[in-house]
């Protein structure tokens, strides 16, 4: 055992705890995730976030029909979502798929036929979820505040088509719906407003 070999574990050693203290505190987790939902549903919203060891876990259980997600520490830049509760199931469903490593195209085929069995319910009604992203540089991990950040919107309806909705298949300019995934269980309205 020479020192090369002990400096190399030290380095080691520093690295996964610098990991682990790069989880930021549940206050400011919170305070970042709800920033993705509407001023008024964002103080009573579910929030999942992220414990010292990476998983995913509750940081608040919430009390009204807005569910939240804290940014993932692992990831560059910051993102954050909120969405109606009514979609739990389908986005646990993905999350659970995603830690067996399932692909995105496995993810999707699963939950589609999962949902044509009626094993995974999804929202009879339309259903929003909100995306907040923006750069770590315009983030401010001691307050959670995220300057210029880009929202976009994700109006879930299952299995609706361009034909049913009357909405295109991509948008002719920003900011213009326009409808992915058509006809599966994933079908929904994508709303990307035009950057400034």
């Amino acid at each position: 055992m020479n020192k090369t070999f002990f400096s190399a574990i030290a380095l080691c050693l520093a690295a996964e705890a610098m990991g682990q203290t790069a989880v930021l505190s549940p206050e400011i987790q919170i305070k970042t995730a709800v920033l993705a939902a509407p001023a008024e549903k964002r103080e009573g919203a579910k929030v999942y976030g992220y414990a010292p060891d990476g998983s995913l876990k509750v940081l608040r259980a919430g009390n009204n029909d807005m569910v939240c997600i804290a940014d993932d520490p692992k990831k560059e830049d910051v993102s954050v979502s909120c969405y109606f509760a009514g979609l739990d199931a389908f986005m646990e469903r993905g999350r659970v798929l995603a830690k067996e490593g399932k692909n995105p195209k496995e993810i999707f085929d699963i939950r589609e036929k999962e949902v044509k069995d009626g094993k995974l319910m999804m929202p009879k009604q339309s259903s929003t979820l909100f995306a907040l992203s923006g750069t770590k540089d315009n983030y401010d991990n001691a307050t959670g505040e995220l300057k210029n950040g880009y929202l976009r919107y994700v109006v879930y309806i299952p299995f609706a088509t361009a034909e049913s909705t009357g909405l295109p298949l991509k948008p002719d300019v920003p900011g213009m719906p326009w409808i992915m995934d058509p006809g599966t269980h994933r079908a929904h309205i994508m709303i990307n407003p035009a950057k400034p």
